[in-house]
């Protein structure tokens, strides 16, 4: 499927996660250890923030394997961001074509995914039709992630992040048993407005992709103080990855399986992630 991480914090290059740690999201692209396929070359993205108030994020996609990618190179060192989010694309049948890459933008947000609707072809009709009018011009490519995007839209992202994916999730899910789509929603997602970001981590089966977030700051530097650039990085700095990058011990925790989190300034937040009716 695919590989992604979120961060928010101290700015800084995105090269210092795509590029420089050990196992990092472009090592992953070739040699991915918790993914479904090892190798994720169909595609990548770069979405990010200036930190400068109602300013729209800046998007980077590409339909090429992101470890051969000069482009991604040149802005991952040329840019310094205090929250950005990166994903590198396994597609699971739908085109190779910059419009399906992640993350995707509408307004403000930022959102990607890992993960896919079982039997998108059989329900993708119903689900397109759940989308809200004023909404459906939007959508650029064909993936089911990008749909996915549309009707946590529809259903209220701006007002109420999980709730509104809630009910994307609890919508997915009655669409499948109305077609007899066994287990039809596998996610993981990230989603931003450029202040918090919003991760989910949930599946059908109960068997979801693997994620990760990192520890408190402030005790990574009290575990590594050899590490001097830890010591650049605000208490409030957290990465959110599907696998862990680096090497240091004890730096990363799984994210619970049917859960949510939200990444903001102060006291983040973990809880129980249930979908709900997600009718309009």
């Amino acid at each position: 499927m695919c590989r992604w991480l979120a961060y928010s914090g101290s700015p800084i290059e995105p090269d210092e996660l795509l590029y420089r740690p050990e196992h990092s999201l472009i090592d992953q692209a070739l040699h991915s250890r918790e993914g479904v396929e090892t190798t994720n070359g169909d595609g990548f993205g770069l979405g990010w923030y200036d930190g400068r108030a109602g300013r729209p994020p800046a998007v980077l996609r590409g339909v090429g394997p992101a470890w051969s990618d000069a482009n991604l190179r040149e802005v991952a060192l040329a840019v310094r961001s205090p929250l950005f989010l990166a994903h590198i694309r396994a597609s699971t049948g739908t085109p190779v074509q910059q419009s399906n890459c992640h993350p995707f933008r509408h307004g403000p947000w930022l959102w990607m995914h890992n993960g896919a609707i079982r039997g998108f072809e059989r329900l993708k009709r119903e689900l397109v039709l759940g989308v809200d009018p004023a909404l459906y011009a939007g959508i650029e490519g064909s993936t089911d992630s990008e749909l996915m995007f549309y009707l946590a839209l529809t259903f209220g992202l701006d007002d109420d992040p999980v709730a509104a994916v809630e009910r994307m999730a609890g919508f997915v899910e009655a669409a499948g048993r109305a077609h007899e789509v066994a287990y039809p929603l596998q996610m993981t997602v990230a989603t931003t407005n450029g202040r918090d970001i919003w991760i989910f981590r949930y599946s059908s089966e109960g068997r979801s992709r693997s994620l990760y977030y990192s520890a408190d700051m402030a005790t990574v530097r009290a575990t590594y103080p050899e590490h001097a650039r830890l010591g650049a990085l605000s208490d409030e700095t957290r990465v959110v990855v599907s696998e862990p990058v680096g090497a240091l011990r004890g730096a990363w925790r799984p994210v619970p399986e049917s859960s949510f989190g939200v990444v903001r300034e102060g006291v983040d937040i973990l809880g129980p992630f249930r979908p709900t009716p997600g009718m309009k």
